[in-house]
């Protein structure tokens, strides 16, 4: 039975946020595909993780009988969320850009499962080639060419972190422009912005399907 992680770090629920409800797009498509299969769902901002400190950052490099018992817990914690990611057939993420970048409880996840060693700073990390689907929304336009385009650290930021440093398999879903409905001086970008949903549920659900035929072909 395949194993889908879903990780939604939007500070809104689901009916004031683009990133979940897109997110939950590919989410149905998956469960439609793997009705006998299995969801981690992580909602970072119902469930916040701990920002890493020094005795859970010590504790990643620490022997495990070197620990102490405060590094011993905190290595508990990251242990889990490295095997989450692990045992996962595919990894969905909801990461919104606020302030030009992912949400701090979404860093403070990256930060706690990077381990040196084992999901990182190896030749083959432990979760390489996880195909994994990020939906990147954000209430304006960041595409190459646009005037904010130098501003966006997100798509730039999870590419590199998730795609090269950690060896997930990383496509991304980028719903724009999506405060224009109720931002004054956006009026004249409401109907880019309902495309661009639209277009971002569409590529939410076919990539769900694909990895679903992709995983039942490789199985």
């Amino acid at each position: 039975m395949a194993t889908l992680l879903h990780i939604d770090s939007s500070l809104f629920p689901q009916e004031g946020s683009v990133s979940r409800a897109v997110a939950a797009s590919f989410r149905t498509a998956w469960e439609e595909q793997h009705p006998e299969g299995t969801v981690v769902h992580r909602d970072l901002a119902a469930d916040p993780l701990p920002h890493l400190d020094q005795t859970a950052a010590a504790a990643g490099f620490a022997a495990p009988d070197a620990r102490t018992p405060e590094q011993a817990a905190a290595y508990a914690l990251r242990d889990r969320l490295a095997r989450e990611l692990e045992e996962a057939d595919a990894v969905l993420i909801g990461a919104p850009m606020y302030n030009y970048t992912i949400p701090s409880t979404l860093k403070a996840w990256v930060d706690h499962v990077i381990l040196q060693g084992r999901t990182a700073g190896t030749d083959k990390p432990s979760g390489a080639g996880t195909p994994t689907v990020v939906v990147a929304s954000r209430g304006g336009g960041y595409g190459p060419g646009t005037p904010r385009e130098s501003f966006e650290f997100v798509q730039n930021y999870l590419g590199k972190v998730l795609g090269e440093v950690m060896g997930l398999d990383v496509e991304f879903v980028v719903p724009e422009l999506t405060l224009a409905p109720v931002t004054p001086g956006m009026e004249s970008l409401v109907d880019q912005a309902e495309v661009s949903r639209a277009r971002a549920h569409e590529a939410a659900e076919t990539h769900a399907k694909n990895l679903a035929a992709r995983l039942t072909a490789a199985a």
